[in-house]
Parts: C-alpha cells; structure tokens; sequence
C-alpha cells in the first residue's frame, strides 16, 4: 500500500522530523521502539519502514539498544561512544527520515533526509557537548539523570509522532532551537576545560632524567 494513502501528509512530515531528531540522541532505541511497534501491531509503519519490524532487524537493534542503555551510564565510555557514533548518527538518521518517504517522489526522499540529517546532527552535537561537560563531574548521578532524560525524551517524541503529529512537530522544533542555541556555548565549556586541563599540565614539574 502506498504510504501516502494509510498516512496523512503531516504525520509522515512528523514521523520522519520525530525520527531524525531521535537518532542524534539515540539512534539505536529509534530503530527498536519503532520496529517493535510496527512488529507488534501498535502501530501501523510507511512501507520504507516495514523493514524495522524484521526479526533479524529487531533482534540487532534490540541487542545494540542494550548495549547503548548501559554505555551511555557511563561517563568516560558515553563520551567515546559519543565521539565514535558521529559518524553513525547523522547518515543513519538521513537514511531513516528518506525512508518514511520511501513511496514518495525521489525529491521528498532527499528532502526528508536533507532534514533528517540535519536534525541528527543537531540533536548528536548538542548531547555529546553537554554530555562532555557533565562527564567531568566525579559523581555519576547527573550523568544517569541525563541520560534516563534523554531516553524519556526520545519515548515521547516518537510516542508523539504517531499520536499527536502537529504536537510532534512543535516539540521537536522547540527542542531543535533550543539544541541550536546551546551548542555553542556547551562547546566554548569544554574549550575552557580542555585549556584549564593543558594549563595545569604545563605547570607540572617534569623530572629531569
């Protein structure tokens, strides 16, 4: 069936924005939350995504989703996670966002994952920046706030999408801007940090052999 006869217009528009932005946080729960979904009858999915809902899709997605829910608890292994997932992230939430689009035109496919990329990599660089920061704390409960806020956060944009489409919309626009507005200033933190780091590394006595 053709995606655009199950699917009113706007609701593809804020799946595919929902998933994109997801992706950038977590990128692994997006491909299991939707694939079970789908799997399970919960929700009916856009023929490019029907694929999410294969066993030997959801049997890797579920696995990876485990691995990331207990990598991202912990700080020094979130932050390589992070550095490492940038370059999985980002195509992989183009690629999805062209997906829901799969029975359209090939111009909505590359419009959707010119904004599915993009909203990923607003999304990616915003939480590995301020997950950088956080990471510096000695205690580990801000780090396990954020991340158990960013998988609230990820539930209920999707949940959205498929319930509330416009609502979807609003919220993901809202947390975008937000996302865009602090980027910047998370990365001139850790700037700060990096330099406080090598000013005290200058200062260390160095033996003389």
């Amino acid at each position: 069936m053709n995606a655009l006869n199950s699917f009113d217009t706007w609701q593809l528009v804020a799946l595919a924005a929902s998933i994109g932005w997801a992706s950038g946080l977590r990128l692994y729960a997006v491909l299991f939350i939707v694939g079970g979904a789908g799997y399970l009858g919960w929700v009916d999915l856009p023929g490019g995504l029907n694929v999410l809902a294969h066993p030997y899709v959801l049997a890797a997605s579920g696995f990876m989703c485990f691995v990331e829910f207990f990598a991202d608890k912990i700080p020094a292994v979130d932050s390589l996670w992070d550095l490492v997932h940038t370059l999985v992230r980002i195509p992989a939430g183009a690629a999805l966002t062209a997906r829901v689009f799969g029975d359209s035109s090939s111009a909505a496919m590359m419009a959707a994952a010119i904004l599915g990329g993009t909203l990923a990599a607003s999304s990616h660089f915003a939480k590995a920046g301020g997950r950088a920061v956080i990471n510096t704390s000695p205690e580990p409960f801000s780090n396990w706030a954020a991340s158990f806020g960013e998988e609230l956060a990820v539930g209920t944009v999707l949940w959205l999408a498929f319930t509330h489409p416009l609502a979807a919309l609003v919220v993901v626009a809202i947390l975008t801007a937000a996302m865009i507005w602090l980027i910047p200033r998370v990365w001139r933190m850790i700037r700060r940090i990096v330099d406080r780091v090598l000013t005290w590394f200058s200062h260390v006595p160095h033996s003389e052999g």
